[in-house]
């Protein structure tokens, strides 16, 4: 018997469950000298950690209740750093004491607090739950932690790095002396030894993370695109690899929605899962994935720590994770208790050595590649459909005596040809992707200009995001200066104290002109000097560098209390605190200019969305 050093009720719940050996972690918190000791686990993510805790504190908890479910008090606490977290590790203690019938309660945040009491007041064996909703019902009184046996803080890392010491040292102040501390963490920090050389007591140290920082059962590839083909490839992938689940990663909540959108207009079964869903639409998407209702989830990487899909084999970064550990998190949502996965990162031609870099700094051996081609997904559609056609099958009376009917109005391949038509349906099409080349990367920037503006010149103008320049109000001013209208001019590009904007070379000159007659007719004050460039505005911002002259990215923007970070969108925090926008630089105005309405015509701003600045 492979579990005979277990508990049989254990041990039958593992084998029923497909268990046919333990893993490391879970071998080594059952070893004899880790028997009623505290224990210090290093593990990586997916290497049975929630089992490993539940076998640890098994022989006690049985003995504790002497095969009566009911308990007065509580006997273990299992503490998890997110909601999703905290839900998973309820399924995986239900059905591995289910045999014993213990009761389990989960106290999370976003639930439901007065079923929650009652349930704690129901006599649960186990509690599990979030420090800060855990630390909310001892306040208030339904948590009784005196009869503890066993404390469990797993991902203590994390919760560390999310702020939640103080919850965590207040529920383990309040637990009895005499119980065990079971500390799960991924990392080891200063913080994390400070904590176990406060509340434990004679610890078993186990490491079983490994050397190597990356998942040995996880195939990682780096897939290089150029920078509009990102939500093709994400398609082309979905499509080559046909994976049970799959999960995509992107940075922020608009991202998110946008390729959720994407995808379901493609016809993928999709759900999207990031900060601004409550509790029960999260629990509804991972659901739906569960039930095979959906097959890809959208998230912010609030869904990196603590999702367990048992069928996810396919990982898609589609924004570049932050660093490493961010990618460590997201692809260990697969490759999980020995299975095999996939960890695909989308990798524009401009974010390439940033990748690398993460890439040797993880320990990470990736295979570069471009983006499944629709050649190499007709291909692997073919083999798919022959094995799935071809395997055998039981089929019912009737549908024999359907396709006998069939045999004899239609030939046999016209049949089949039907068949494989209905298969092909069901499936979204691939997408077509420009080659990653240099020269399709200028074929794809030329193609990228509106009609009329493939042979532009280039103007600039004394004003730029230092004096709060906004494209919204420039245009106005640029059409009363040189008598043209908005459709005549192209891109704007907005520098630190300057602005640069396209005309078409067949109207530039008379622009021009009535720029020259049209500044004398100014106010010398309210006046904004605009020229031509000799050449475009990236040249130019690099010869500013050269020469030590302003740069606009060493004054970061205003985005709020505490922000130090340049303007852009926030990322998704682990506990869903989401994304804002970046707001002008509030600095002093250029000498001699009056401000942001300086030159600009009287009255609203025109509407319209903002151009490429």
């Amino acid at each position: 018997m492979p579990f005979e050093s277990l508990p049989p009720l254990i041990g039958e719940a593992l084998a029923e469950r497909g268990y046919t050996a333990l893993t490391p972690v879970q071998t080594a918190v059952s070893a004899p000298e880790a028997a009623g000791r505290d224990l210090i686990v290093s593990a990586q993510t997916g290497s049975g950690k929630t089992v490993a805790f539940g076998i640890a504190l098994a022989e006690q908890l049985l003995g504790e209740i002497r095969g009566t479910p009911l308990t007065e008090k509580p006997l273990a606490l299992v503490i998890a750093p997110t909601r999703e977290l905290a839900l998973q590790v309820s399924r995986e203690l239900d059905w591995l004491y289910a045999k014993a019938g213990l009761r389990i309660a989960t106290c999370v945040g976003g639930m439901d607090a007065s079923k929650e009491r009652r349930a704690l007041r129901s006599g649960p064996a186990i509690v599990v739950g979030t420090p800060g909703r855990l630390r909310d019902h001892l306040e208030r009184g339904p948590l009784d932690l005196s009869g503890l046996v066993g404390v469990v803080l797993d991902e203590a890392d994390e919760m560390l790095d999310m702020g939640f010491r103080d919850d965590l040292e207040e529920i383990l102040d309040a637990s009895p002396e005499g119980r065990r501390t079971l500390l799960f963490s991924a990392t080891m920090p200063q913080a994390i030894v400070r904590l176990a050389q406060k509340y434990q007591s004679d610890a078993l140290r186990l490491s079983l993370a490994g050397q190597d920082r990356g998942h040995g059962d996880i195939a990682y590839q780096a897939i290089t695109v150029g920078p509009s083909e990102i939500e093709n490839a994400v398609v082309n992938l979905l499509r080559f690899h046909e994976a049970e689940s799959a999960i995509c990663f992107c940075a922020t909540r608009d991202s998110v929605r946008r390729l959720h959108a994407t995808l379901q207009n493609r016809g993928f079964g999709v759900v999207m899962l990031s900060g601004e869903h409550s509790q029960s639409e999260r629990n509804q998407a991972l659901q739906a994935m569960r039930d095979r209702r959906a097959r890809v989830c959208v998230a912010t990487d609030v869904a990196a720590r603590g999702l367990d899909l048992p069928t996810l084999s396919l990982v898609i970064h589609v924004d570049t994770p932050r660093d490493a550990e961010t990618l460590q998190h997201r692809s260990g949502r697969t490759g999980r208790a020995g299975k095999k996965g996939t960890a695909a990162i989308i990798v524009p031609y401009n974010r390439r050595k940033r990748v690398e870099s993460m890439l040797r700094g993880a320990k990470i051996a990736a295979e570069w590649m471009g983006a499944p081609t629709p050649e190499a997904i007709g291909q692997k559609d073919h083999a798919r459909l022959m094995e799935k056609l071809t395997a055998p099958a039981d089929y019912a009376e009737e549908d024999r005596a359907l396709a006998a009917e069939l045999m004899q109005r239609l030939p046999a391949e016209d049949i089949a040809a039907a068949l494989v038509q209905a298969h092909r349906a069901k499936m979204p099409a691939p997408e077509e992707l420009l080659a990653n080349t240099p020269e399709a990367r200028d074929k794809a920037q030329a193609e990228r200009h509106r009609p009329g503006f493939e042979d532009v010149v280039w103007f600039k103008m004394g004003i730029g995001r230092r004096q709060n320049a906004e494209p919204r109000w420039l245009l106005p001013l640029i059409c009363r200066r040189g008598h043209i209208t908005r459709n005549e001019i192209g891109a704007i590009r907005l520098g630190p104290d300057e602005t640069w904007f396209q005309v078409p070379r067949t109207i530039a000159a008379k622009f021009a002109e009535t720029v020259k007659r049209t500044e004398s007719a100014e106010d010398e004050q309210d006046a904004i000097v605009i020229e031509q460039s000799a050449e475009g505005p990236r040249m130019e911002a690099r010869q500013n560098r050269k020469q030590g002259g302003p740069d606009v990215r060493a004054k970061p923007f205003h985005r709020g209390q505490g922000s130090k970070k340049p303007g852009g969108f926030k990322r998704d925090n682990a506990d869903g605190s989401g994304a804002g926008e970046r707001k002008p630089y509030a600095g002093k105005p250029k000498p001699g200019f009056k401000g942001k309405g300086a030159g600009k015509p009287k009255g609203k701003p025109p509407g319209g969305p903002r151009r490429d600045g």
